[in-house]
């Protein structure tokens, strides 16, 4: 291990924010990849599996009861849900910190968890200790937390597009947007009839309209934000592209407001937070690749409807890219170490 590094090991890493996950931290310059945990695979070659990591990863696949995780600095989830809240504690209790981005830990009321996820929790006691990965608003909590819950895609686009509204007590907290569109690695790695080619393919179409998992979360920050209950109407849309999340928000203004300062003030120091000149339409390749959130604000015909326009990509900034800006913090290594990657175009 390099001198002031850390040892890492990951859970799960043969889905695809495992792989992110290995390729954002295979460049890191203070991280040593001690494990990678994978029953099915065990004993399998990672970059056998992920030929772009050859010659960067030697290690192999090793199933979890052998992996040696308690060994390490910091334990990252990359797990469906339901897997990490079943070995965090014993982890926790080694001294292991612990990053979880499944959704094991995101909400922090227990009952609307196992409501939305079906399952009964197996650990509340560390569901309330667990500290939400949302650098731009909880950066001081990250740093000192045992348990960071990794913030899902969908709610880090549209989060960080509200966040400047709400905190400004500009808008009605009654009557919130949010028509967000994510590409088909946000279904995982596991296959599936929806996300065939066949069928993904010159297709786009609105999916969980009555309910998803992702707005009890959203619903969770954004009031958190705002200090008070809001209403959000949340639908999200599968598109036709292998990664990126494209987030249009509506809010009603209640406020006069320099919407454009506003933003341009709030984000001034987030090194993660581009936003964009005014009248600028971001598009998701400009974060393809990248652990950004491009946004826009307009006031169509200076009427009272603001009109945020947030893209991320959704296994970076929305997944595996976050995860690791966590880890920066948690260890006091500068926010940006490791995630300085420019977007890739075409």
């Amino acid at each position: 291990m390099a001198k002031n590094g850390i040892k890492v090991g990951i859970v799960g890493g043969t889905g695809y924010t495992g792989v992110e996950l290995l390729r954002l931290l295979a460049q890191h310059p203070h991280c040593e990849l001690a494990a990678i945990t994978s029953r099915k695979e065990a004993g399998l070659g990672v970059a056998e599996m992920f030929p772009n990591l050859r010659g960067r990863v030697a290690l192999k696949f090793s199933d979890p009861a052998k992996a040696g995780l308690a060994a390490c600095d910091v334990v990252f989830f990359a797990t469906p849900n339901g897997v990490a809240m079943e070995q965090a504690p014993a982890l926790v209790d080694a001294g292991v910190r612990i990053i979880d981005i499944a959704a094991d830990f995101r909400i922090k009321d227990v009952a609307l968890w196992e409501r939305w996820y079906g399952v009964k929790h197996a650990c509340p006691e560390l569901l309330a200790e667990a500290v939400y990965g949302l650098p731009e608003l909880d950066r001081e909590r990250i740093r000192e937390a045992r348990l960071v819950a990794n913030p899902g895609c969908y709610p880090t686009s549209v989060q960080l597009g509200f966040l400047p509204l709400l905190e400004a007590g500009v808008v009605d907290l009654d009557h919130l947007i949010a028509d967000a569109k994510s590409g088909v690695s946000g279904a995982g790695r596991t296959a599936e009839v929806p996300t065939l080619l066949a069928e993904a393919s010159d297709n786009f179409k609105a999916y969980g309209v009555p309910g998803h998992r992702h707005h009890p979360e959203m619903a969770q920050g954004l009031e958190r934000i705002a200090g008070r209950p809001v209403n959000l109407v949340f639908v999200p849309h599968l598109t036709p592209m292998i990664r990126g999340i494209h987030a249009t928000l509506y809010a009603r203004l209640t406020a006069k407001t320099d919407l454009q300062a506003l933003y341009e003030k709030r984000y001034a120091k987030e090194a993660f937070v581009d936003v964009m000149p005014a009248g600028s339409h971001p598009d998701t390749r400009s974060v393809r690749g990248a652990n950004f959130c491009r946004v826009a604000v307009h006031q169509p015909r200076g009427g009272d409807i603001a009109v945020v326009l947030s893209v991320i990509d959704n296994l970076v900034k929305g997944a595996s890219g976050q995860a690791v800006q966590n880890m920066n913090i948690m260890f006091g290594f500068p926010e940006s170490t490791g995630l300085e990657q420019l977007a890739l175009l075409p």
